[in-house]
């Protein structure tokens, strides 16, 4: 049995039966993005142990949110129940529940949506859980003990969930993590976790399921707690008990301009709309394409632009959006100007006067590139 772990019901603004986050809230401490970038770049601190105040979305923005739900929320429920079907395929349908664990946040409302998809439209029983990986830690190994241990989830009905890949850094955090895990799981002869992981957007190519390969704009990967159930994104600090959670901080403040259960009721209204669908199957000759153009293109970029730290590229227009909204960006680059999936994007380097060039050549809608503070200081990047 877990010890000392946080285990309080924590939904955020969703549904109870939509999300659990196992979280453990934590007072705010809010450093400027330009003081947070300073100390990430110097090494003087992991990018876990810091967060920044998240300012609430201009009526602009939410304009341009609106839109792309307006364009996509079909989209996306199709996608959901392709990836839905995948996972029964793959696991089968059972009276034991399929347990879906979502990385906080990205993947927390794909997480959500994906359980009315399979509970209200394939007859499978399914549970929700959102936890929190961190590049250079992990995956909250108490979170795991405690769906392991405490509550009794059948181990080989596991499936990780995110939205989308990029350079697949969280992919390869996810899979060396969980392989260390296992391991020691397994020398004290208990129960060990796939090491599976489900996508909706997959550019990288590094993800067991995906039900795209394309880059667009997912509308809840350009906000951020607002879409996220008022949740930040996780922390891993000296304020969080030792075998607790990983820490979040609640944005109580922002709740007037929350979208999340909202965002979710919208799409999930598609989710019957079962005409579309087909069933797809991921193939290791599609992942190998991506993994290819991905590699490929970060490569020039790197060249063309000097880059010393390919933590520094963030390509997909989720992880440049997410640069635009947490980093500090040195340059925003897009493949078409005209396109309404980048539209955000311009807005938001309008707003900060970030240079936008256009190349024609990339793979992927946009990419943005963090500026480098420090030229021999110890890089890292938030990849969450």
């Amino acid at each position: 049995m877990t010890t000392m772990v946080a285990t309080a019901t924590l939904h955020g603004s969703y549904q109870p039966d939509d999300c659990r986050f196992l979280l453990t809230p934590i007072e705010g401490q809010f450093l400027s993005i330009e003081e947070k970038e300073r100390r990430i770049q110097s090494g003087e601190a992991h990018y876990s142990e810091m967060i920044h105040r998240e300012p609430a979305p201009s009526a602009e923005y939410l304009t341009l949110f609106d839109t792309l739900c307006t364009r996509y929320a079909p989209r996306l429920a199709r996608e959901v129940r392709q990836l839905a079907r995948q996972l029964l395929l793959e696991y089968g349908r059972s009276e034991a529940p399929l347990v879906l664990i979502s990385l906080v946040r990205a993947g927390t409302p794909v997480g959500a949506l994906l359980r009315r998809a399979l509970v209200d439209h394939e007859e499978q029983t399914a549970a929700h859980y959102s936890v929190s990986i961190i590049r250079d830690r992990g995956i909250d190994r108490a979170a795991l003990d405690y769906l392991l241990d405490d509550v009794g989830v059948s181990p080989s009905r596991i499936v990780f969930v995110d939205a989308w890949t990029a350079k697949g850094v969280i992919t390869g955090e996810l899979k060396r993590d969980l392989n260390h895990y296992n391991a020691a799981r397994r020398s004290r002869q208990q129960s060990e976790v796939p090491v599976r992981l489900a996508v909706i957007s997959d550019i990288g190519g590094t993800a067991d399921y995906a039900a795209t390969y394309e880059d667009y704009a997912i509308p809840s990967g350009i906000l951020n707690a607002t879409v996220s159930g008022l949740v930040s994104r996780s922390v891993l600090n000296d304020q969080v008990p030792q075998g607790a959670f990983h820490g979040c901080v609640i944005y109580g403040e922002l709740a007037e301009h929350d979208q999340s259960q909202a965002f979710i009721e919208r799409v999930a209204a598609h989710l019957g709309d079962s005409a579309a669908i087909r069933d797809v199957v991921t193939r290791d000759d599609d992942r190998l394409r991506q993994q290819a153009l991905m590699r490929e293109m970060l490569s020039q970029i790197r060249k063309d632009y000097a880059v010393e730290d390919i933590n520094h590229i963030k390509p997909g227009i989720a992880e440049a959006t997410r640069v635009m909204l947490r980093r500090v960006p040195a340059l925003l680059m897009v493949r078409d100007r005209e396109h309404p999936d980048v539209e955000h994007l311009l807005l938001l380097a309008e707003e900060k006067e970030v240079p936008v060039i256009v190349n024609g050549d990339m793979p992927f809608h946009a990419c943005a590139l963090i500026k480098a503070l420090e030229r021999d200081g110890r890089r890292d990047e938030a990849t969450q």
